[in-house]
């Protein structure tokens, strides 16, 4: 079965040498990856660019992403060729910069132009965030046939919240399951389906073992 994983953050420029980025590493999609190559699934990895974890890749086809449009445009670009099963767990960031302003003069903003390296000599800048589209709102609309699997890391209340959280996206996305994590969730990953309680899955290898098991 045709498999895609996506891993890792995403990045934003804010000139051309500084960005807005996440901490993930990317270690959890790409083992992931592995995991269904191992079990004869052909595996596409879409990679962000940023992620820290250097081990083995052994996916199939591996593309590397920049930006929230770059990966946008990947999967895109994949579904003409459709798949069985997408697993999105890449740190997709929220935001990206718009224009950056310097307060030139009292109630007037300036937007600075041809953004090679923004100075600091100039002193306090205004920079401008612009939500980022919803990547896993639009899978469904090009993977229509595909199991698709998102992710949801919480960080503020408690497993309660976080699961709350992993049952709206599931309404809003149209997706078949959440896994969710992060400090909120605490240890571990819930894997949340449209119908029936939550799973709990005490480490990676678990996870990946009942994931695979939602491939058609």
């Amino acid at each position: 079965m045709h498999c895609i994983v996506t891993a890792g953050p995403t990045h934003e420029p804010l000139d051309e040498v500084r960005h807005l980025t996440n901490f993930s590493t990317g270690r959890l999609g790409i083992e992931l990856g592995n995991f269904l190559s191992a079990r004869r699934h052909r595996v596409t990895l879409l990679a962000g660019a940023q992620a820290t974890y250097r081990g083995e890749r052994r996916a199939e086809h591996v593309e590397i992403f920049s930006t929230t449009a770059d990966l946008r445009a990947r999967l895109q670009a994949l579904a003409a060729g459709g798949a069985d099963a997408i697993f999105h767990a890449a740190a997709v960031s929220d935001f990206a910069f718009g224009d950056v302003f310097d307060p030139a003069a009292p109630g007037k903003l300036a937007p600075i132009k041809g953004r090679k390296k923004i100075t600091s000599r100039g002193g306090k800048l205004l920079v401008e965030l612009l939500p980022t589209p919803k990547i896993l709102r639009e899978l469904r609309g090009w993977f229509p046939a595909a199991r698709i699997a998102g992710w949801k890391f919480e960080a503020d209340g408690g497993r309660a919240d976080a699961i709350a959280a992993a049952r709206r996206q599931l309404a809003e996305c149209s997706t078949d399951l959440c896994v969710v994590n992060g400090p909120a969730y605490s240890e571990g990953f819930g894997l949340i389906g449209v119908n029936g309680p939550p799973v709990h899955l005490a480490d990676a290898p678990a996870l990946f073992e009942t994931l695979e098991k939602m491939i058609p």
